[in-house]
């Protein structure tokens, strides 16, 4: 009876094993990583002569390790595994003598396991530098959408185009005809009864194709989250988490889009009591930046997360107050960027073009003009430029402070790299934007200005990436 029983023991383990061989989900890494050829013992080339064959799958199929790619143990060794040795057992207690090749090959199995997870490993990181580059591209799309848009608004080009089409649009107008019918549409509106009602069809076409321009960009950068995102996910590339982050991501996508045109439709109203000049609403540009920022942040993020390997830094007291220290300073450095929407929505840097002082005044006289006293933080252009002045001056200080801080502690290399260009970058943005103000808002110039409040948020992001810390 104790012989029966161990012998079925052994066949039970026998069919175990081979119930996991016929129901995994992936395929051996091997059988589709070429770099693996070279990594597995010998114990493969024995697996071979006994005759097994390798069943192959798309790469897709891989699960992903790391901090986004879930590890998921795979079933194919364990499984082979038993079924083996539950088969090598029932010989044994049946009285037959395992063959050499056999014993052979449990003396190198231990080894060919511990190749299986190196290879595993070298897929998976393969798979994860993939999909960083891929949100890091996104990320610079998104980051040419917010500087072409910044262009449009200082050419004063984002109300030529009064009507929103996803597909009918994407065909500009070509003859004579077609460009005359659209330059009617936008005589019908208050840019052009109120400031433009002197321009000519050649200045119309100019203003018509910087928003064509941005609209268009918009698209692509539709298409290279959406695309991707899709084939990405047929392939099961990406894990739970993952998922959850990709999704998000192209949601915000096709948010952004639907937000430009409802800003853009503020500006199209008719506002028979008021004589100024047609803009778009300022709170709705501030959206509009807002989430193309946030949109920008999130994939930068994921990207170097991806790409870059992680520091195991000491959680010393002095490390998380620096690592405190930068997230509020990325936080700061957000904010002085969104207030720059309002600047540009009120056209506030005309207002005051002297600096450090406000005309002849540290604080102006016009600063509390509106009432109530909230209202002025975000209608009063003398109010906006104030608060934007301040943000600026402060975001700088608190990143020289933390370059000082940071100077202390004992930091990798990358990451006082990091530090070192986030200082320089500041000090640049802060020269560039006084250099704007005092120009008089020339649109080059505030251009490159807007482009800078992009790479300082993009460094601060870099720093806090590196200061992130190590999941346990």
């Amino acid at each position: 009876m104790r012989r029966l029983s161990g012998r079925c023991c052994s066949l039970a383990t026998l069919v175990r094993g081979l119930a996991q061989l016929t129901s995994w989900s992936w395929a051996p890494p091997w059988s589709y990583c070429a770099a693996a050829s070279h990594c597995l013992s010998p114990a493969v080339g024995i697996w071979r002569k006994w005759g097994i064959a390798f069943p192959c799958r798309p790469p897709g199929q891989v699960k992903q390790a790391t901090a986004y790619f879930s590890p998921t143990p795979g079933r194919w060794e364990g499984g082979f595994t038993d079924a083996f040795l539950g088969f090598s057992k029932c010989q044994c207690e049946s009285g037959l003598s395992l063959p050499s090749r056999a014993k052979e090959f449990v003396q190198l199995l231990p080894a060919a396991q511990s190749s299986l997870a190196g290879t595993s490993c070298n897929v998976h990181a393969a798979l994860q530098l993939l999909v960083g580059r891929w949100l890091l591209l996104c990320s610079g799309a998104v980051a040419g959408a917010v500087v072409l848009g910044g262009v449009t608004r200082l050419t004063e080009s984002g109300l030529s185009m009064v009507d929103w089409h996803l597909v009918r649009e994407m065909k500009p107008p070509r003859t004579r005809e077609e460009w005359e019918a659209e330059f009617q549409k936008y005589q019908q509106f208050p840019e052009f009864k109120i400031l433009n009602h002197d321009m000519t069809l050649t200045e119309f076409k100019f203003i018509w194709y910087m928003e064509y321009s941005h609209r268009m960009w918009g698209r692509l950068v539709g298409l290279a989250y959406i695309l991707p995102a899709a084939y990405f996910w047929r392939k099961g590339c990406f894990s739970r988490p993952m998922k959850a982050r990709v999704v998000a991501l192209c949601g915000l996508v096709c948010f952004q889009g639907l937000l430009g045109w409802y800003m853009v439709k503020s500006g199209l109203e008719e506002k028979p009591d008021s004589h100024d000049i047609p803009r778009v609403s300022q709170y709705r540009l501030a959206a509009h930046l807002g989430s193309a920022l946030v949109l920008y942040c999130a994939s930068l993020w994921t990207g170097l997360s991806l790409l870059l390997p992680q520091h195991k830094l000491p959680e010393t007291r002095q490390l998380l107050r620096l690592r405190r220290f930068a997230h509020g300073t990325t936080g700061l450095v957000f904010l002085t960027a969104l207030s720059g929407a309002f600047v540009a929505g009120l056209d506030a840097g005309l207002v005051y073009n002297s600096f450090p002082k406000m005309g002849e005044r540290w604080i102006p006289e016009d600063m509390l003009a509106f009432s109530p006293l909230l209202k002025n933080a975000f209608e009063n252009p003398t109010t906006v430029q104030f608060d934007h002045r301040i943000l600026g001056v402060t975001s700088l200080t608190a990143i020289t402070a933390l370059y000082l801080l940071a100077r202390k502690i004992p930091l990798p290399r990358r990451t006082k790299m990091a530090v070192a260009s986030l200082l320089a970058v500041a000090y640049l943005q802060v020269g560039l934007g006084i250099s704007t103000l005092l120009l008089y808002v020339p649109t080059p110039l505030a251009a490159i200005h807007q482009s800078g409040s992009l790479a300082l948020l993009s460094v601060a992001l870099w720093l806090m990436n590196e200061l992130r810390r190590v999941p346990k």
